[in-house]
């Protein structure tokens, strides 16, 4: 049986190889080791970035992350600014990997890349992993450990790591409901007044907010990955490319939008990114104690946060499908995120209705 941190390696898909020559040409003297044997392996489990193993000889490893296929949102998977985050943010956090090299001459892969440490543990998706499957209480320390993992981020000195010019906190909240909406426009397959009008209601429930922090921007649990003997320790957080200074409380939002619980219906339960069994996972309503009692904030506006995760995330599967649509990626997981938009849109007006 594969060790847990390798489950998630397949074959490079073939529309998604790149010329490795080329490429252990331009890291040789740049990365210790890179003078050795190349062999590239990718990460199977995301579905936008594309994440690669890369193993010089027997025992030097790193991984490559770079944006997808096709076109995308000139302010999504910016390979630059994760870059320049994971630089620095090790220093203060120590659940954020190093980066060890950027470069963003295409001519190398066809994209713009970084190359960062690799870390190892284990990646929980659709299912628990048997180690933890075994251990009833796995699943509420792992809710436990994420949410103290956000509360821990959002405490830290971004100004001390020289991040404070990383975005504009003030007017956040506004720019992501008028940017996603923008994003809706221009990556639909259709015209749906219901996108719209979940946009006027945000627009017009704005909550006001003078906390800033460093903001992930798509925090979740397959987004972490733990220790594989310990399902309360994280050992590393992935996915920084849209990491900003902004309102704290969109990432809460974000994670109570791919969380699921087993009450929820059918179509929620199908579009969360975690196990979404019978299992003893902390449900929203506990997630939002836990983090309102560790940071001392008041969470009283968590619905607006919660109609915005999901409006978010839409809009993010919605331009993953029209790239699917536009023949840009044949990756065919994602011939059906065309009904994952259709239940968040349902979802999102749900919450909205609700009183």
């Amino acid at each position: 049986m594969p060790p847990p941190e390798s489950v998630d390696l397949i074959d490079v898909r073939p529309d998604e190889r790149f010329d490795e020559m080329r490429l252990q040409k331009f890291l040789r003297g740049k990365l210790p080791g890179a003078t050795e044997s190349l062999s590239v392996r990718q990460f199977g489990g995301g579905k936008a970035n594309l994440t690669y193993l890369l193993r010089f000889g027997e025992r030097r490893e790193y991984v490559l992350r770079r944006p997808p296929l096709g076109p995308y949102a000139p302010s999504a998977h910016d390979m630059g600014r994760e870059y320049r985050v994971l630089s620095v943010l090790h220093r203060a956090f120590s659940l954020a990997p190093r980066a060890l090299l950027y470069c963003e001459d295409e001519g190398v892969i066809g994209a713009p890349f970084f190359i960062m440490e690799r870390c190892r543990g284990v990646v929980v998706r659709e299912t628990l992993p048997a180690r933890f499957a075994a251990d009833g209480g796995a699943p509420r320390r792992m809710s436990e450990a994420l949410v103290d993992a956000l509360v821990a981020f959002h405490n830290v000195d971004y100004a001390d790591l020289g991040l404070s010019d990383l975005g504009r906190p003030v007017g956040f909240i506004q720019r992501q409901v008028d940017g996603w909406h923008r994003r809706w426009q221009a990556a639909k397959s259709k015209r749906d007044p219901r996108v719209d009008d979940i946009y006027r209601w945000l627009d017009a429930e704005l909550p006001t907010s003078a906390w800033h922090s460093l903001v992930h921007n798509d925090y979740k649990l397959d987004n972490t990955m733990f220790a594989s003997d310990d399902p309360s320790r994280i050992v590393a957080i992935f996915d920084w490319d849209m990491c900003t200074l902004g309102d704290p409380l969109s990432d809460l939002g974000m994670l109570l939008t791919y969380w699921t619980q087993p009450d929820d219906a059918p179509s929620v339960r199908a579009i969360g990114t975690m196990p979404a069994g019978d299992y003893a996972f902390y449900r929203r309503d506990e997630i939002v104690a836990r983090y309102a009692r560790k940071s001392g904030r008041d969470l009283s506006d968590m619905r607006f946060y919660h109609v915005l995760g999901v409006f978010r995330l839409l809009v993010i599967l919605q331009q993953i499908y029209i790239r699917y649509q536009r023949g840009f990626t044949q990756d065919k997981r994602f011939a059906k995120l065309g009904l994952s938009v259709e239940a968040l849109t349902n979802w999102a007006l749900d919450l909205v209705a609700a009183a």
